[in-house]
């Protein structure tokens, strides 16, 4: 029998969540890879967990009175979870990468963990609520809601709230634009093809822009630190940058060039540009 072969390939999805847990968790104390809600709030690192406890508070708004069956669907690394089971709710979470499943089961241990896609979740039914917390954009357009709608009991409601690309929005294949989903008409079509009832929808997409600007202000400061390295190596060591720019031209096209640059050294990634591309919808659906 041949021996089994190292996996090669590395896993930067994997090393990515794991980074921005991370840094999550030292900045807010908390593993919450959502936006934040900053009405009322001074705009800066110092506030981000303010910002996104205020989400989860708006959001839990729209939960009934009573405890209920709760799918958390895309169930990120388990906070939201864990603070509706403190409050009596029974709680299963969908959640494709098995390194989320993992924080999941250790901060929400009251909860059943189904390590899968949404597509692929064979769990049984019937859900008073279906939760879709920033992880609708996710998942396909023509599955999502329809299969929500089959694992509701009755009275059951869906509860999404996410981002959306504007009707108008085009894509730009050199440069990233800040935000993402599925287009908000196209959206919007599919729920009324559906015959769901719109319960209540609150555009947020103000509230939540800041966030992105937290993140990019991370993405500068170690832009500068990589603009002072290059200094150093085109003053001292003008050879060894010009070995290291090569293979960096190597390994990377020319539009990824770009979109790091533009990420690292730019500030193009604000509230404004959010707000122009996105819309960012917290709604309540019922069959």
């Amino acid at each position: 029998m041949s021996a089994s072969k190292t996996p090669t390939k590395l896993d930067t999805r994997a090393i990515g969540l794991d980074v921005s847990l991370s840094f999550a968790r030292w900045l807010t104390g908390a593993e919450n890879l959502h936006y934040g809600d900053w009405t009322g709030l001074e705009v800066c690192a110092a506030n981000a967990g303010a910002a996104q406890v205020a989400y989860t508070d708006r959001l839990f708004r729209l939960l009934p009175d009573t405890p209920c069956r709760i799918l958390d669907i895309g169930g990120g690394a388990g906070e939201t979870a864990r603070k509706l089971l403190a409050l009596g709710h029974a709680v299963e979470i969908v959640i494709p990468s098995p390194f989320l499943a993992g924080r999941c089961r250790e901060n929400a241990p009251g909860a059943v963990v189904h390590e899968t896609t949404f597509e692929a979740f064979d769990g049984k039914g019937p859900f008073d609520i279906c939760l879709f917390s920033e992880s609708f954009q996710y998942i396909p357009l023509d599955t999502g809601l329809r299969k929500a709608m089959s694992l509701l009991a009755p009275g059951g409601r869906i509860l999404l709230a996410d981002c959306f690309r504007r009707a108008d929005y085009r894509h730009d294949k050199m440069r990233a634009t800040v935000g993402g989903g599925h287009n908000v008409a196209t959206f919007r079509a599919e729920i009324a093809a559906l015959g769901l009832t719109i319960l209540s929808e609150e555009d947020i997409t103000e509230a939540v822009a800041p966030s992105v600007e937290i993140e990019q202000g991370l993405f500068n400061v170690l832009g500068h630190a990589v603009s002072r390295v290059d200094e150093e190596l085109v003053a001292k060591r003008p050879k060894s940058r010009w070995l290291l720019s090569r293979a960096l031209g190597a390994m990377m096209s020319r539009r990824r060039r770009a979109r790091l640059q533009q990420r690292l050294m730019e500030t193009s990634r604000n509230r404004e540009s959010f707000a122009a591309a996105n819309i960012y919808l917290m709604m309540a659906l019922a069959p």
